[in-house]
């Protein structure tokens, strides 16, 4: 059984891409979940994947449902039905795939790869590489993602370790400190 392997670049940024890896027989609602898997979004929104050529302009869109107040120039074929291997034509197959018609999320796929055989270690659809740092569907999202949370409750960065104190507090001594209690330290005040 053929397998497809497919560069899906984040359109904002050609250097942030993932790989995936797919079955030829596979859906394109089964690349549709792998894309929301590798960039770390939700499934709460509209999608729609257009066969595209080598200047990226949109064809036939193949749809996760048919959207109202979408103008389709031919009938959208559904994800839900439409197996990727159906819709490569040419060894360099490209694809757009757009989500959450909002925010408009766009990325561009290509197909990188075609292998006769498939890894029977491997359950398709696979992400088998990811590059750089993904945008964040809701916010900010930072380098360390959510590793730092986690960092920030083991620790507790927020309150102070034992044994220190804020500035000014009870116990610390500061020149006027000195001045106040009435001692003579005997150095000339002038040598400071």
């Amino acid at each position: 059984m053929a397998v497809l392997k497919f560069r899906v670049f984040y359109e904002e940024d050609d250097t942030v891409y993932r790989d995936i890896v797919v079955k030829h027989n596979q859906l394109f609602f089964d690349l549709h979940q792998a894309i929301l898997t590798a960039y770390e979004f939700d499934s709460k929104h509209q999608a729609t994947f257009y066969r595209s050529n080598d200047h990226w302009l949109r064809g036939r869109a193949i749809s996760l449902e048919k959207y109202v107040g979408v103008d389709y120039k031919a009938e959208p074929l559904m994800m839900l039905e439409t197996s990727i291997g159906s819709e490569i034509s040419d060894p360099n197959q490209k694809f757009i795939y757009v989500y959450d018609f909002e925010k408009n999320w766009t990325f561009q796929i290509q197909l990188i790869g075609i292998s006769k055989e498939e890894n029977a270690k491997i359950t398709y659809p696979n992400i088998s590489r990811k590059e750089g740092i993904g945008p964040s569907q809701y916010g900010i999202k930072s380098i360390l993602g959510d590793r730092f949370a986690d960092v920030e409750e083991k620790y507790d960065l927020t309150s102070l370790a034992e044994g220190f104190m804020d500035e000014g507090e009870e116990g610390e001594s500061s020149e006027e400190d000195d001045d106040t209690t009435g001692l003579d330290t005997g150095e000339d005040e002038s040598a400071f």
